[in-house]
């Protein structure tokens, strides 16, 4: 099962150190939000640090220019709340996976014929949980599903069980009150709770 940590606002100073921590817990794909400051150099500096390591993409990525910028920085990969055409042909074309975010099935089944790596279901706690994952699973087997949303240690077993291909996993991750302490040993201790599911 494919797990991506989302670091959203992290500063310069903590992302080697909060990423070296979610790795050693067992989290190689990093992802860096473009709302966070200085998101482009960030995403440069884990690029340089992580080489070979874990692969480091751009979330919260809403146009082709920023998909692009971000490409450009270093991100393998690029994480959207939408399903725009734009970053979808530009992505498929310059070969970098694409998880956008979709809700409906319409809107899933749009993303994953698009040529997404997988959809990003968000926010999935909101629909239900794992039982929206199962439910969506059932006409579309074949459809990679990302859960993003509300995803914890403790439920981890119903998304696996409703056939989760990944989970995307932010703020319960990379807690705020950790990183200012600078008890990073907490996030790797967290991340070790996912589980090698």
């Amino acid at each position: 099962m494919l797990k991506i940590g989302i670091a959203r606002g992290i500063a310069d100073a903590d992302l080697v150190p909060a990423f070296e921590a979610a790795l050693a817990g067992g989290f190689d794909h990093l992802e860096i939000t473009l709302n966070t400051t200085g998101a482009y150099d960030l995403i440069a500096l884990a690029s340089k640090t992580f080489a070979g390591r874990a692969q480091i993409g751009a979330g919260t990525v809403t146009t082709a220019a920023e998909a692009s910028r971000a490409v450009e920085s270093g991100a393998r990969f690029i994480v959207s709340p939408v399903a725009d055409p734009g970053m979808t042909a530009f992505c498929r074309e310059s070969g970098i996976p694409f998880f956008p975010g979709a809700l409906t099935p319409s809107e899933i089944w749009a993303a994953w014929n698009a040529g997404a790596e997988m959809v990003k279901v968000f926010p999935v706690s909101a629909m239900g949980g794992a039982s929206y994952i199962r439910e969506v699973k059932g006409p579309f087997d074949r459809v990679k599903l990302l859960a993003c949303g509300g995803v914890t240690p403790e439920n981890l077993p119903d998304f696996v069980k409703a056939g989760a291909d990944g989970i995307a996993i932010g703020a319960s991750l990379f807690r705020r009150e950790w990183i200012a302490a600078g008890d990073f040993a907490m996030i790797t201790e967290r991340a070790k709770a996912y589980g090698t599911c």
